[in-house]
């Protein structure tokens, strides 16, 4: 899932440089040098590294979708309406999104005229040409913790560090907006911030947001981006959301031990890494570490717990009808055709679902993460999930002429 880039360092000495001239008389103006971006991990709206090849949209029917008449639109129907909260801002979307105010949620029919009378398939293709992809799954995982540290609560969810800086890229290079840089100061110089090793390492008092019982579980809470944890003292629950990244790209431990010849490719699950982990003690965080990226978290109150969490839109992902999906070749938060097979199954499984996420392992035009829910029947299928699948966006007919 990895491109080979530039280093953060190299990245953020173009941006330092780029800066100094709002102070300075400007030199001689020089083309400036493309800035490769680190991949972020977990909910978040920052784009991956520019330039990117374009992907290929071809409009075509709904006739043209697979399934597209045996799928119950109302299951999906309160996923659009929650994109329309954010999408009616926007001028492309908010002819749409104000007519939807007007169908009956519990007409299928009527959702499905909506969407075929105001919208236009477009199928979705990488640069090369290539209409499937991967199709991935992740979960909101329920952890044990308790607010201080003792017995078997000894590993620490961290909130944002202080020395976190973040260099929004769009007010030094236009062609960058929404995309970030993160480090830290030493000194006058802005250089990377630790690696998930330099973290676990280190010692941050007074950052610690909760602790858990379990490394593994922790560190799977970060691949997942949110989740929920068991006060055992109080049996109070609470969610525990994505706040920010130290800014090093994510890399997937399973490809790890592929590479270290520990596991086949085809085998490579959240189920079997958890067991290869049980099995290797000793070289759990020698595993972890391959992963230089670290996520830190905020927490926040779990009023209604059949509500999910917030993806990149700013809005809760609904169970089955939410995915994330790579935002500078789909627009978050619009709908989505998803055809692909179930979570370690050859069964078709053709929906509609709606791009209201992002993470740092989904990179690519047809690259979606299904969202399962939470529970350990959601635990058990996002760890399969690993199919082959065709995407199709849904545009406005505004937007698509």
């Amino acid at each position: 899932m990895i491109s080979t880039r530039r280093s953060l360092l190299a990245s953020l000495g173009a941006v330092a440089l780029a800066m100094s001239a709002c102070t300075t008389a400007p030199p001689k103006p020089e083309p400036r040098p493309p800035v490769v971006m680190p991949t972020p991990v977990g909910p978040t709206a920052v784009p991956a590294p520019a330039p990117v090849a374009t992907p290929l949209m071809t409009p075509t029917t709904f006739e043209a979708l697979p399934g597209w008449q045996q799928d119950d639109l109302r299951e999906a129907w309160p996923a659009f309406v929650n994109s329309c909260k954010v999408l009616v801002r926007k001028d492309d979307w908010r002819e749409a999104c104000t007519a939807s105010a007007g169908v009956d949620p519990a007409d299928g029919a009527a959702i499905r005229a909506f969407f075929e009378s105001r919208f236009v398939p477009n199928q979705v293709r990488a640069a090369d040409g290539a209409d499937t992809g991967l199709i991935t799954g992740y979960y909101e995982p329920m952890l044990r913790g308790a607010r201080k540290r003792g017995g078997s609560f000894q590993t620490p969810l961290y909130k944002v560090p202080d020395d976190l800086l973040t260099v929004d890229l769009g007010g030094v290079y236009p062609e960058l907006k929404n995309m970030r840089l993160r480090g830290r100061l030493v000194g006058k110089k802005v250089v990377p911030y630790n690696t998930r090793a330099e973290i676990e390492r280190a010692v941050m008092p007074g950052k610690e947001l909760l602790w858990v019982d379990d490394p593994v579980e922790a560190f799977f809470l970060e691949v997942q981006g949110s989740g929920r944890v068991q006060l055992m003292d109080t049996g109070e629950i609470v969610r525990v959301a994505f706040a920010d990244q130290n800014g090093h790209p994510y890399k997937a431990i399973g490809r790890w031990l592929v590479e270290q010849g520990e596991l086949p490719a085809a085998q490579v699950s959240a189920q079997s890494i958890k067991s290869w982990i049980a099995s290797h003690p000793e070289r759990r965080q020698e595993l972890f570490n391959a992963n230089p990226s670290y996520i830190f978290f905020k927490e926040e109150r779990l009023p209604d717990p059949s509500v999910g969490p917030k993806g990149a839109l700013g809005v809760p992902l609904t169970p089955a009808r939410s995915v994330a999906v790579d935002q500078q070749f789909l627009p978050l938060g619009a709908p989505i055709w998803l055809a692909t097979t179930r979570a370690g199954s050859e069964a078709p499984m053709q929906r509609l679902m709606m791009g209201q996420d992002t993470g740092g392992a989904i990179r690519g035009a047809v690259r979606a993460d299904f969202f399962y829910g939470f529970g350990k029947d959601a635990a058990d299928s996002a760890g399969l999930m690993k199919q082959r699948g065709q995407i199709w966006v849904l545009l406005p007919k505004a937007a698509a002429r």
